[in-house]
């Protein structure tokens, strides 16, 4: 009785161990301008074709889940999705391969703006960065490659006001040493990792799901 017994909470202990092994990691959580990000109540994800375009290596089935894992956080945080609305979710992807760079601007220190510094390459976003982190900051190296181990990067800005708010990133969004990209539930998981220090909190209803 007593060896079952022990079995059993090895078992236990194994599945537990397991279970907390996840293959993402949160890279960073940054909240900019003394955001409250409470005060919004709608919001908007980039969109291919209108706001610019898929990083490469992304096809648009991965950017499909990819927004509708961010659409399912924002919703369970008391967020309604409004094609007019001022808070804009912009989507950056830093991906490996054999990389070739090229400065953007000449060598500066890096700045915390332009993150995730990771490998010492940053993100390409679909919605052009520049456009809402202010001019100085923009000595980012130009990506021709593609990162194995995929972060994906997001921001929230302000868009009336060209405002960075928020921005977090997760890796690795690609499967590792395959060059592919995650399945729905990979996704879905990493961007609940990507969220895991969102300065909104769940609503209630969704806290223990």
């Amino acid at each position: 009785m007593k060896k079952a017994f022990l079995k059993l909470m090895f078992i236990i202990a194994a599945a537990v161990s397991f279970s907390a092994c996840s293959p993402f990691a949160l890279v960073n959580s940054e909240t900019y301008n003394d955001a409250n990000l409470s005060q919004y109540h709608t919001f908007r994800i980039v969109t291919p074709g209108t706001e610019g375009k898929l990083p490469p290596g992304m096809q648009m089935v991965t950017y499909y889940n990819i927004a509708a894992a961010i659409r399912e956080q924002m919703v369970e945080r008391g967020f309604t999705e409004d094609p007019n609305s001022p808070l804009l979710i912009n989507i950056g992807l830093t991906v490996h391969r054999e990389i070739e760079t090229a400065p953007a601007l000449p060598p500066a220190p890096a700045p915390p703006y332009m993150g995730p510094y990771y490998n010492g390459y940053y993100p390409y976003f679909m919605y052009p960065r520049p456009y809402y982190w202010p001019a100085v900051y923009n000595n980012a190296q130009v990506i021709t490659g593609i990162y194995k181990e995929g972060v994906l990067t997001m921001d929230l800005v302000n868009m009336q006001k060209k405002l960075p708010l928020y921005s977090a990133s997760v890796a690795t969004i690609l499967e590792n040493g395959q060059g592919q990209f995650r399945n729905l539930s990979g996704i879905a998981e990493a961007v609940q990792t990507l969220f895991s220090k969102f300065p909104v909190p769940l609503e209630p209803q969704y806290r223990n799901k």
